[in-house]
């Protein structure tokens, strides 16, 4: 899984005042979560542009006051208006304790179901899992090359070693939907065999 450094500055003062004060300055307030008691940091807001504003996830290094910690996002909170990052909260992690994080869907291959006028459809573009951070990979790449005119994947068909899905197993991850264009190409084909 890929990595993402984060250098913070410890906080002491935790009211209203001083986030809206760090605010102003380009700073988000963070708290690190999992160990004996939450860390109050703060961090520069650019800093967290290229793990946001994006798809993939992340396990992130902090470091705070010379320590090490690595961690997951687990909850970040934006501005209605200016989508400006007003708070994130992180979920410290070990080697020996599982997490739960969403992994995105990465479909592979060629649909046999495009290949007749079907159209290919993505329900979930993430999963739920839990497992050790050392099996945590990038993406759950599922091959969607045997997938035929209206036949799904459904949750409970997906493997990830090392991983459990916790997401409803009967819930399809993706699909070939028919088309009008092939529903007629199949009425048609039907009438003529007759």
């Amino acid at each position: 899984m890929k990595t993402f450094e984060v250098k913070g500055t410890a906080r002491t003062a935790v009211g209203k005042k001083e986030t809206k004060k760090l605010r102003a300055e380009g700073k988000v307030p963070c708290v690190l979560y999992g160990g004996e008691e939450p860390i109050h940091f703060e961090a520069e807001a650019g800093e967290f542009r290229h793990v946001i504003y994006t798809p993939n996830v992340y396990l992130i290094n902090i470091e705070i006051g010379g320590k090490k910690y690595q961690a997951i996002m687990q909850d970040i909170q934006f501005h209605p208006v200016t989508d400006e990052i007003l708070h994130i909260d992180f979920l410290r992690i070990t080697e020996d304790k599982p997490v739960k994080i969403n992994i995105p869907v990465k479909l592979t291959g060629f649909a046999k179901g495009i290949q007749k006028g079907g159209r290919l459809k993505t329900n979930l573009r993430v999963l739920r899992v839990k497992g050790l951070a050392k099996n945590l990979p990038d993406t759950i790449d599922i091959d969607v090359t045997a997938l035929g005119l209206g036949e799904s994947i459904r949750v409970g068909d997906v493997q990830a070693e090392g991983l459990e899905i916790l997401n409803n197993k009967s819930v399809p991850v993706a699909s070939v939907v028919i088309t009008r264009a092939a529903r007629a190409a199949m009425t048609a084909a039907a009438k003529g065999g007759n």
